[in-house]
Order: C-alpha cells, then structure tokens, then sequence
C-alpha cells in the first residue's frame, strides 16, 4: 500500500486529492512540519530529508518527493481515469506546463507571505506579483471548468490547493469570479470532498 506523509492543507493537499481521485488504496501519516515528527513518533527528515511534505512511499519501499513528481506518478497507475493526457502527447506537455506554473509562480510564489519574518514591503510587492500571475490563470480558464479543458486532471488539485492558502496568507481571490467558481466546483467533487474530510479541513 502506498503511503502519503502531509501536513493538513498544505501543498501534500494535492497528492491526497490526486489519490482519491485515483481511488487508491493509501495509509496517511501525518507529520508536524514545526517539529517536523511524524504522528506515531518518529523524525519525518528520516523520510525525507528536505524536511517538508509531500513524501510518498511506494510499495517497494522508495520515497518519491516533490508534490508534481508524486501527482503523476499516481496519475499514471491509473490511465483510464485520464487525470494526466497519455505520455508523449502534446497535451501531456501542457500539462507539465502548468504543473511548473503552478509550482514555480504561484506556489513559491506565495511562500514570502506565510513568513513572518518578511518584512511588509516585500509582502505588498508579491501580492502585486501575484495579483499578475492570477489574473493570467483566470483568463487562461475564461469559461473553461477545468485548466486542461472539460476533463479535471491533477493540476487542478494543484491549483485548488494553492488558492485554497488565500485565506492564511492574507491574498484575496474575490477579485477573480472566475477562480472562486473555478475552485468551489472543484471542491464539490466527491474525491475532493474527501480528502478534505480526511485532513479536517471541512466537517462531515
């Protein structure tokens, strides 16, 4: 059985999300990334040195890390769901398009602001930064329900997770209609809905 180590709500959202989706078997184990020790006991950097989640251990044994490298992993377990387009099509690429997107000008993107150290200048000028990037995917999806088309793929747990942070560090998706409908339609998804329960992010 596969096992999924996450903090609750953060980026490991979106391994969990992708393995619902899947309808995988996994064990979570939680993981506290102040102490970084792992529910159960246990030092969570013996799992993964870089000392942040996601962590996935297969059922070899080996430790997959990296929340874009884990989704299609799980993803390509499972090809009749399609929750990534086949390897070497044009759309397979689009979508690692957006997995780097969404990693790199979203997800570290809105790190400085879950700092408490940054200072409030540097916060302004990433919400405007951001502010940028938001706009971009708000016109990339226009009437689209999804990123990829009409079909929901791992990015769009990606993304849901990273838009879902709004209300932590102080960013408002309101000003885009567009991603607040964008993201309550992904969250009414019974797979969705599930790994939220999961992780108390919502009450049954």
């Amino acid at each position: 059985m596969l096992t999924l180590y996450y903090s609750p709500g953060a980026c490991s959202l979106s391994p969990h999300i992708a393995l619902c989706e899947a309808g995988l078997p996994v064990e979570l184990v939680k993981v506290d990334l102040s102490t970084k020790q792992m529910d159960g006991g246990g030092d969570f950097r013996t799992i993964n040195p870089k000392g942040y989640v996601p962590a996935l251990k297969l059922d070899d044994g080996q430790i997959l890390t990296e929340g874009p490298a884990i989704v299609q992993y799980i993803a390509d377990q499972v090809a009749e769901k399609r929750l990534v387009p086949a390897p070497g099509t044009m759309e397979r690429y689009r979508l690692v398009e957006w997995m780097n997107f969404i990693s790199t000008e979203l997800h570290k993107g809105i790190a400085p602001l879950f700092n408490p150290k940054a200072p409030e200048e540097w916060k302004l000028l990433v919400k405007e930064q951001l502010a940028v990037r938001l706009q971009y995917v708000s016109e990339q999806l226009g009437d689209k329900p999804y990123l990829m088309g009409y079909i929901f793929t791992v990015a769009d747990g990606y993304l849901f997770t990273v838009l879902g942070w709004d209300k932590y560090a102080g960013f408002d998706i309101s000003h885009w209609p567009t991603l607040v409908a964008y993201r309550e339609r992904v969250a009414a998804r019974p797979a969705v809905h599930q790994a939220l329960l999961a992780e108390g992010l919502i009450k049954g």
